[in-house]
């Protein structure tokens, strides 16, 4: 049986003790390594602000319907067919008269939107006979949605009133917005820096210490802004919404981190 032999090498004292510098060295942080001064004493600040705005336009969902006749399970395959397009052409006029009512109450054509048509089967249960005994029956149900784009509030009113007249089956609600979210957004994150910057000059005085340059700054939640859906009540679709339809205020927020350099003070 045959022995190996192993050779172990080692590096020479001054050799592993260069080594050892370097990595101290390196661990160093690279201001101290290229100047020897400490790291600057620094001041760090977190501000958050909450911006309200008032919306200045909106989108009105509505959705028109039509339903096949119900007919026993048993007959569906046969005579739906025929049914089914009889509802989809009498849902398509229907859509058709809705616009028409929204342009004679002068929104603009593009601000009308159908959407895509919505096919969905119904089952119903219904009693016959002397026994109380239930049919399972079904139908088709054929839906079209609609939004219609405000960009004058108080319009409102008379465009829910079109809406009404005009037979349309469900009034989903309003989700109010804003033209320009840029400008709100941005206002949000400028209130945040003010903050920060006041909170800063207010703690370096207390602390009778001078702000210097900013070291550093970041976004802790970058401002959002949220469109508002409000439903509408049985009452409002009853009396056109009118009161029930204030736009309220919307909410903006956002937050910053900044760190400044301070100077003066006790060492």
């Amino acid at each position: 049986m045959r022995h190996v032999r192993r050779t172990v090498r080692r590096l020479p004292p001054a050799r592993l003790s260069g080594g050892l510098l370097a990595l101290a060295l390196a661990a160093l942080p690279m201001t101290a390594a290229a100047n020897g001064q400490p790291a600057p004493h620094r001041l760090d600040v977190q501000a958050r602000a909450e911006v309200e705005v008032v919306p200045d336009q909106a989108t009105l969902s509505a959705r028109l319907w039509e339903r096949t006749p119900a007919i026993a399970q048993r007959d569906a395959s046969g005579g739906d067919a025929l049914a089914l397009s009889q509802a989809r052409s009498q849902l398509e006029e229907r859509a058709a008269t809705l616009i028409q009512a929204l342009e004679a109450a002068g929104v603009e054509r593009d601000a009308i939107s159908a959407g895509s048509l919505r096919v969905q089967p119904e089952m119903i249960r219904e009693s016959s006979g002397p026994d109380g005994e239930t049919e399972t029956l079904s139908r088709t149900r054929l839906e079209r949605p609609m939004e219609v784009e405000i960009h004058e509030l108080d319009r409102l009113p008379t465009i829910l009133d079109a809406l009404t007249e005009a037979g349309v089956d469900a009034l989903d609600g309003v989700t109010y917005d804003l033209a320009d979210r840029d400008a709100a957004t941005d206002e949000a994150l400028n209130q945040a820096l003010q903050r920060a910057k006041h909170k800063a000059e207010l703690m370096a005085g207390t602390l009778d210490v001078e702000l210097g340059d900013v070291l550093s700054v970041s976004e802790n939640q970058a401002p959002v802004f949220q469109p508002r859906m409000m439903a509408m009540s049985a009452d409002a679709r009853e009396s056109g919404g009118a009161t029930e339809y204030r736009p309220g205020t919307l909410s903006i927020d956002a937050a910053v981190s900044v760190s400044w350099e301070i100077e003066g003070g006790q060492e």
